[in-house]
This record gives C-alpha cells, sequence and structure tokens, in this order.
C-alpha cells in the first residue's frame, strides 16, 4: 500500500517536472509567450504595464543587457557556492521575490504559491500589504523566509500602516521594507482602457476575457476570489477594495518612517530609493537597508533605471548598509550584474508572476530554481566563486549616473 503523504507525493512529481519546464521554459520570453495565452488580458496587461508612456519598463531592461562583466579563466571552479548571508540567515542565492498588488488577480492562489516556493527554495520573499493572503498565513507558510513590505495608508496618521507593522512583527516576519516610492498614483494606461481601478468591476469586456482563459478560470475555482486579504480588518465590513482605493497612498515622510523604525524590532529597510541622498537619510534614522527601484517602472516614467542609479546608492552608503536592486532583474545574470554594481541582492516581481500565469502552481519554484541555477552558472562563466566575489568582479556599466562625492541634498 502507498503510506505517501499528498506532500510528499506532490513533491516527487515536482522533481519530475522541473526538467521539463527548464526545456519548455528557458527564458522569460517564453513565459511570456505562454501567460499571454492563458490568462485574461487585463491581467497580463496589468502585470506587464508601466507608467505613462511605459519608458521606465524599457530602460530597465536596456540598461541591465547593457552591462558587460569580464570574465577570467584559468580558475577552478568547483564548489561555486551561490549563497548569499542577508539579517543572519543564508539564503540559496542572492535572489528573492518582490511584491506584486493583487498578485492573485493575475494567478489565483499566487501568494501562496510565492511563500511556499520561497520557504522550499531558501530564498525571501517580501509580501505585499497589497496581496491576497493575509501576513499571518504568509509566515505560517514560509516561517524562515517572509519579509513584509509596507505601503503607506497616511489617514489618522498612518493608524493602519502602523496596525500593519505590529502585525507582521507578531507573525514572525523577518524584515520590514516600507515602501518610498508611492507619494501619489501613476497613471497606467492600459489599466485604464481595461477598466483596470480600484475597485476592480468585472464589466462585459473582461468577462469576455476570462472565459477565454479556462486555465485561469479553473484556478479561481480551486482557489476563490483575490481579495486584499490584509484590508480586510479595516474596512469595517465594507468593500477592502474601496478601501484600498481611499486609503493608499499619502507616502511615507521621514518622520513617520522614523517612527516606524523605533517600533520595529529587527532588520528594516526603505524600498523606492533612487537619489544617494535618500540613502544616505535612511541610514542616518538607522535603517538597515535600502532596495533601489524605480518600481518597476510602473510609478514614474521619467526615473532612471534602477541599476543606473545603483552604483552611486552603494557607493553612499553601500559599506554601512545592506543594499538590493529591484527592477528589470529576469535571469542569473542580471543577479550578478546587480552584484557587480555594488548589490548585496536582488528582487524580481514579474519574473515570477510570469512563471505563475504561464505554467500554472509550480510556476514560482520553476522560477526560483531557475534563478539560483543559472546564477550558479553565470558565477562560473565568470571565473568567481561565490557572491562575495561577484561583487568585486570587473564590470562596464556605461549608462551609470555618476555623483558627487557629497549628494548635498537630504531633505
Amino acid at each position: 500500500m502507498d503510506t505517501a503523504t499528498p506532500h510528499a507525493t506532490h513533491e516527487a512529481r515536482l522533481a519530475q517536472r522541473l526538467p521539463l519546464l527548464r526545456r519548455k521554459f528557458p527564458t522569460i520570453e517564453d513565459l511570456e509567450k505562454r501567460a499571454d495565452k492563458r490568462i485574461p488580458r487585463f491581467a497580463f496587461e496589468f502585470l506587464q504595464g508601466g507608467a505613462g508612456d511605459e519608458s521606465g519598463l524599457s530602460r530597465n531592461r536596456s540598461a541591465l543587457r547593457g552591462i558587460e562583466i569580464v570574465p577570467r579563466y584559468g580558475i577552478e571552479t568547483q564548489g561555486i557556492d551561490p549563497t548569499v548571508e542577508l539579517f543572519g540567515h543564508r539564503y540559496a542565492a542572492p535572489i528573492g521575490i518582490a511584491p506584486i498588488g493583487m498578485d492573485g488577480l493575475m494567478w489565483p492562489g499566487a501568494t501562496e504559491l510565492f511563500a511556499r516556493a520561497a520557504q522550499r527554495m531558501n530564498i525571501p520573499y517580501l509580501v505585499g500589504t497589497l496581496a491576497t493572503a493575509r501576513i499571518e498565513d504568509v509566515a505560517r507558510w514560509a516561517p524562515d523566509v517572509t519579509w513584509f513590505q509596507l505601503y503607506p495608508l497616511a489617514a489618522d496618521d498612518h493608524r493602519v500602516s502602523f496596525d500593519l507593522a505590529a502585525r507582521a512583527q507578531a507573525a514572525g516576519a523577518r524584515v520590514l521594507v516600507a515602501t518610498l516610492d508611492v507619494p501619489v498614483r501613476s497613471k497606467r494606461p492600459r489599466d485604464l482602457r481595461n477598466g483596470f481601478v480600484m475597485p476592480f468591476r468585472v464589466g462585459y469586456r473582461n468577462a469576455l476575457d476570462i472565459a477565454a482563459s479556462p486555465a485561469w478560470m479553473r484556478a479561481l475555482a480551486r482557489r476563490g476570489m483575490p481579495r486584499f486579504a490584509n484590508i480586510e480588518a479595516y474596512a469595517g465590513g465594507g468593500d477592502p477594495a474601496a478601501f484600498v482605493g481611499a486609503h493608499v497612498g499619502g507616502g511615507f515622510a521621514w518622520d513617520v518612517l522614523a517612527r516606524l523604525r523605533e517600533t520595529w524590532r529587527g532588520p528594516m529597510l526603505v524600498k523606492g530609493v533612487l537619489h544617494p541622498a535618500d540613502a544616505e537619510k535612511a541610514r542616518a534614522l538607522g535603517m538597515d537597508g535600502v532596495i533601489v527601484s524605480n518600481h518597476g517602472g510602473r510609478q514614474f516614467d521619467a526615473a532612471p533605471a534602477s541599476i543606473d542609479m545603483l552604483p552611486a546608492v552603494a557607493a553612499a552608503v553601500g559599506c554601512d548598509m545592506t543594499v538590493i536592486l529591484d527592477s528589470g532583474v529576469t535571469s542569473g545574470v542580471d543577479m550578478l550584474r546587480a552584484l557587480a554594481c555594488g548589490a548585496h541582492a536582488s528582487f524580481s516581481a514579474r519574473a515570477f508572476m510570469l512563471a505563475l500565469a504561464a505554467i500554472g502552481d509550480d510556476g514560482a519554484r520553476h522560477m526560483a530554481a531557475s534563478f539560483v541555477e543559472e546564477f550558479t552558472l553565470a558565477l562560473g562563466q565568470s571565473g568567481l566563486r561565490s557572491a562575495a566575489e561577484a561583487r568585486h568582479a570587473p564590470v562596464r556599466h556605461a549608462t551609470a549616473w555618476t555623483w558627487p562625492a557629497r549628494t548635498g541634498d537630504a531633505r
């Protein structure tokens, strides 16, 4: 009689499936093509779209692809170590899953799938305020690797923001990350054309898109309607999506961040830093790190590529703080580029979400395994044997911003 548990059976099946997925979806472009066919058009365009004319999206990718690393040969590459230590925990590789708001609308159950994949693969999961599962559940699914991204809810002197941080602390989140780069809402033309606004309502056109996406519909039947699970406690019985539409935004002023720093017991970072003076201000407030990010090109289309600001930020605070890159990272080679330009690690959102949309429930595990494998190969091809060595790789970064030694404006 077969006594294997359902979990063990699933793991055995997935172990057999991952090599097949590796051959079928070796690049992000393969995932994009498949995802476009499997999820509703409004969901795909929400994932792929950006702010304004979307120049920020293309700028992130072109800047990363333009970075060159000179390999060294004749070096023993046995025993390559892709792991990295961040805030007292050693992770499988310097890559993490970045937050995506309303992730369950792009693939039902996404938050749980990300959490379980991150725990299994030992990479950090930065779950967002607007995820579709509660922080308490995420920390239970991924007790060793959960980080929490806090969005600003400025009403009532950030009462909800502080309560969310307290919930994350009680749940056991390892790191708090306050998002800086949402002072006001952005204009995203694709979402406006698709009627993708808060609160979201399924119109006739979107209903047709859903009907043409049977795999997505089956996932929805299994997982249920996506919801702003973290926000439900504050909506007073009303629609959490309406609460989000009315309350998210307003930004985090530095004095609010200082108060959060005083209340949070553990590592705390700020996300959305591009100006070196903002990184210096974060350091002065006692933050443990910064995430250099232009919000994936989804907030301000005139902002520089994240990777182009990374060296200046790292030069300003890198000896005292952990510096992480976000926006545009889609491969192990991009991870290597990030480290060579001054980061300690990088995060990716679109790549993981595209993998779920293209493959289904096993997509997050596939993407995590691909990142770890590709990064290990990139180290070996460069003559490097560890993530630490990668931060000293010979690199040419022609589009990097240069900055004066003193940044001056430290508002």
